[in-house]
C-alpha cells in the first residue's frame, strides 16, 4: 500500500533527542528555545511560543485577544473542525464564511458580508500549504478594526508573494502534526510581532506563572499548552529539511500535475498568483458526475491510499445542530468537502510512484460504477 503521507525522519532527529534525554531537561527548556528562535529567523517575525498542538495555539491565541462568551469569530469553513472548535469552546460562535473554489481558501466576499457589530477576529486558513488572499483578507479586517488570527497549520514555508505565512497578520497559528510539512510528532506554535500579545501568550501557556526569585507568582489562571524539549529536538532537525522538502513537494506537484493534465474531470492544485504554495496535501478537485468516496475506496484497493480533502463544517452534525446550518448552504465549501481527493505526497516518493499515481487513477475513473446516478 503507498501511504498517503510519511515524515521525513532519519538519524539526525534521533541524535537531537539523545542530547536532550542525556541532559534530564526533558519538559520546556532550552531545545525549546532554540526550536522557536529558529522558527521566528525562518519567518522573519519577532516572536515565536511552541505549543502543545495547534490546536492549542489557535484557542490560546483567542484567549489573549479577549474572545468572549456571545461573540462572533468569523471561521473559514473549509477546514478541520479544530479552527472551528476552539471557538465554541470560548463560549463564542463561529460564523462560518465560503471559499474561493480555485485555492480552497476563505473567500473575502462572503467574509466582508457576514462582518456584524458582534464580529470579534478573523480567522483565515491557509489550505493545504496555500496561503490565504491576505491583501484582501487583511484590508477587511483593518477596516473593520478586527485582528486576524492565520491557520497555517498546513504552511509553515508557504510564501504570500515575499512574505512567510505566520507573518502576515496578528497572529499565525502552525501545526506540526505527522502529517504536515515538517513533524514534531505533536505539536504546534504561535508567531506574532506584537509585544503585548507576545507577553500574554508566554504568561498564559504556562499556568500564568511569572517567577519570583526562587519560585512563581501566578498572576492569571493559565494553562498548560507547553511543548516539551523531547519534542522540539526533532523540530530542530526538521526546520533544517525544511527548504529541501518544500523544494521537493513543489517539484512533485509540478510532475503530478503534468501526468494527470488533460485527465477528464480532475482539476489539480492551482498555484494563485501570490505563489508559494507548497502542497503539504496534494489535493484535486473532481467533476461533480464522479462519486468521490468510490474513488477513494477504488484507489485503496488497487494499493494507493487516498482521502478526502478536509471537512465543510457546516456539512457537521453538530454545527448543524447548534448553529441551525444546513448542507449545502456554503456552497464551494460544500463542493470541495464532496468532491476533492488528497492524493499522496511525500518527499521519499519517486518518479515512478507518480506515475502509479497517475495510472492507477486514470484506472479508477474509467470504472462505471464511478460515476454518480
Amino acid at each position: 500500500m503507498m501511504r498517503l503521507n510519511i515524515p521525513y525522519l532519519d538519524d539526525k532527529e534521533l541524535t537531537e533527542i539523545s542530547k536532550v534525554l542525556e541532559t534530564g531537561f526533558l519538559t520546556q527548556g532550552p531545545k525549546t528555545a532554540q526550536f522557536e528562535q529558529i522558527v521566528a529567523d525562518y519567518i522573519g517575525c519577532k516572536y515565536a511560543f511552541a505549543m502543545s498542538s495547534c490546536t492549542t495555539a489557535l484557542h490560546l491565541a483567542l484567549v489573549v485577544l479577549g474572545v468572549q462568551s456571545g461573540d462572533e469569530v468569523l471561521v473559514a469553513d473549509f477546514t478541520f473542525p479544530a479552527t472551528a472548535n476552539v471557538v465554541v469552546q470560548l463560549g463564542a460562535v463561529p460564523v462560518l464564511v465560503d471559499i474561493n473554489l480555485k485555492t480552497f481558501t476563505m473567500d473575502p466576499v462572503d467574509l466582508e458580508r457576514k462582518i456584524t457589530d458582534r464580529t470579534r477576529v478573523i480567522i483565515p486558513v491557509d489550505a493545504f500549504g496555500c496561503a490565504a488572499d491576505y491583501d484582501s483578507i487583511n484590508k477587511i479586517a483593518a477596516a473593520n478594526n478586527l485582528p486576524v488570527v492565520e491557520d497555517a497549520a498546513t504552511a509553515i514555508g508557504t510564501k504570500y508573494y515575499d512574505r512567510f505565512c505566520g507573518n502576515l497578520t496578528t497572529l499565525g497559528c502552525f501545526s506540526f502534526h505527522p502529517r504536515k510539512v515538517i513533524t514534531t510528532g505533536e505539536g504546534g506554535m504561535i508567531t506574532t510581532n506584537d509585544d503585548h500579545l507576545a507577553e500574554r501568550v508566554k504568561l498564559l501557556r504556562s499556568h500564568g506563572g511569572v517567577r519570583t526569585g526562587s519560585w512563581y507568582q501566578y498572576e492569571e489562571a493559565g494553562f498548560n499548552y507547553r511543548l516539551s524539549d523531547v519534542l522540539s529536538a526533532i523540530g530542530v532537525v526538521q526546520m533544517g529539511k525544511l527548504p529541501y522538502i518544500v523544494g521537493r513537494k513543489r517539484e512533485m506537484a509540478r510532475m503530478l500535475s503534468d501526468k494527470l493534465a488533460g485527465l477528464d474531470g480532475v482539476r489539480v492544485p492551482v498555484n494563485p498568483e501570490w505563489d508559494g504554495h507548497i502542497f503539504q496535501s496534494y489535493v484535486i478537485l473532481l467533476d461533480q458526475k464522479y462519486n468521490r468516496d468510490m474513488v477513494v475506496a477504488e484507489m485503496r484497493e488497487l494499493g494507493i491510499e487516498t482521502t478526502l480533502g478536509t471537512y465543510a463544517l457546516h456539512d457537521q452534525p453538530f454545527y448543524q445542530r447548534h448553529y441551525e446550518y444546513k448542507s449545502g448552504q456554503l456552497p464551494k465549501s460544500h463542493q470541495a468537502f464532496s468532491q476533492t481527493v488528497t492524493l499522496p505526497m511525500y518527499p521519499q516518493m519517486t518518479d515512478d510512484d507518480l506515475d502509479q499515481i497517475a495510472d492507477t487513477l486514470q484506472r479508477v475513473l474509467s470504472l462505471p460504477d464511478i460515476l454518480n446516478g
